[in-house]
């Protein structure tokens, strides 16, 4: 792996040179200081900001040709109409959906992200082909069928033994779907290999006001956050995406185990899930709350720039408290926070970190204004002004340009006309 010299870019308001070398930030120092290596490559970022690769904690990758398909309809039908659409699909549909996914992540910025979808060795091989480092749930979801839940087992043990050969270019999750769709013993057999083998368990969690109602019938009046908590299934391994319908003891016990918790704003919004995210107060229970997309089939993009952007003002409109997701809190939930969750050594743009880097035009009416980068990052510009991307060492785009990305797209288009 080269050595990579970003000469003059701005770092927290800082003019400074950042040296890139296998696959870490080796050396920060200040504007003109920096040496490279020969054969270094060397890229003037004059004019231009670095700020850290955002980690998408949510997504299901493999849904990215499925934008369109569930419109206007609420949770309940949308769910049942995507299931329909992926009793079709194979894992060439999910590698070239996952390239597609990795494509778009990379233009607007993502480098890191915490999937749950099928066919994990197909949909991690294209992500690592295109250079961004998936964190890839087995997806544990039996429907109560225990024919299906013997053959999951077996499937998630091979899953395990394949992953030992991944060369650290990505990582194994474990995933039970949700209560409503996965069996008790199947929750506790998930939530025992995860832990047997130190594994995150990534998982969907009170995500409608529904899964709350439904719960609460099935389970002598416990909230789904309460009912995993009898399981015994919380903890600070667990990566629990959406925590959007919380009462004042769920938001208690999400803290007390340090849970990660997952805002899907877009997603949430669009199926009409709900839209009071209780971002103060799970991060003042002491739960680590990070920032998701979800998949393409309900948020119909994986721009993180967006999602910040829309969880933010949310939150102020809500609560009528502009002070209620201050920029540096938005930031860190969209980068260090889900690098912890994660247990990556990522998020921050600090000598030893790995390199996910991203370098973003400021010459632009948008940062035209005496404002703070962050603010114009966040609230004025879009992820276009994202103008190279570094990821793991090495450049995935270079002035906006994804090599082969023409080609993929063209590929992209056959997939699709042969699995309509």
């Amino acid at each position: 792996m080269g050595t990579i010299l970003l000469k003059n870019i701005t770092l927290n308001g800082s003019q400074t040179d950042i040296v890139v070398s296998n696959g870490l930030i080796s050396n920060i120092s200040k504007a003109g200081a920096a040496t490279a290596a020969s054969g270094a490559e060397i890229m003037d970022c004059t004019g231009k900001t670095a700020f850290p690769g955002f980690v998408n904690m949510h997504t299901h990758a493999g849904m990215s040709m499925m934008r369109g398909l569930g419109e206007d309809i609420c949770f309940q039908d949308w769910i049942s109409r995507i299931w329909d659409i992926e009793s079709n699909i194979d894992a060439e549909y999910v590698y070239w959906a996952t390239k597609i996914a990795a494509l778009e992540m990379i233009k607007t910025g993502t480098t890191t992200f915490n999937d749950q979808y099928w066919f994990i060795p197909h949909a991690r091989k294209a992500a690592v082909e295109m250079g961004v480092f998936p964190v890839s749930s087995y997806v544990v979801l039996d429907n109560n069928d225990k024919e299906k839940a013997a053959l999951q087992k077996d499937e998630c043990e091979q899953m395990y033994q394949a992953c030992k050969d991944w060369n650290g270019d990505s990582k194994l999750c474990i995933s039970f779907h949700a209560i409503y769709s996965v069996s008790e013993p199947m929750i506790l057999w998930a939530t025992e290999f995860a832990r047997k083998h130190n594994l995150l368990l990534h998982i969907h969690l009170s995500e409608t006001r529904k899964e709350i109602e439904d719960c609460m019938e099935a389970h002598g009046g416990l909230s789904p956050v309460e009912y995993l908590d009898r399981l015994g299934v919380l903890d600070s391994n667990v990566i629990a995406a959406h925590t959007l319908w919380l009462s004042e003891k769920d938001i208690e016990l999400l803290g007390k185990h340090k849970v990660n918790c997952v805002h899907n704003v877009n997603s949430n919004l669009k199926l009409s899930s709900g839209y009071k995210f209780k971002y103060q107060e799970l991060r003042d229970a002491g739960a680590n709350v990070c920032i998701g997309t979800d998949g393409c089939a309900s948020s119909n993009n994986l721009d993180m720039l967006e999602a910040m952007k829309t969880s933010a003002i949310l939150q102020k409109a809500w609560r009528n408290d502009p002070k209620s997701l201050p920029l540096d809190e938005l930031a860190a939930a969209a980068t260090i926070n889900g690098a912890k969750a994660l247990r990556l050594d990522t998020g921050v743009l600090e000598v030893g970190k790995r390199a996910d880097i991203l370098i973003v035009d400021t010459d632009n009416t948008f940062f035209l204004s005496p404002g703070s980068f962050l603010a114009n990052f966040v609230y004025s510009a879009h992820s276009d002004c994202i103008d190279s991307v570094i990821s793991g060492g090495k450049f995935v785009m270079k002035n906006r340009i994804v090599p082969g990305e023409k080609e993929l797209i063209a590929e992209a288009r056959k997939i699709l006309v042969k699995h309509a």
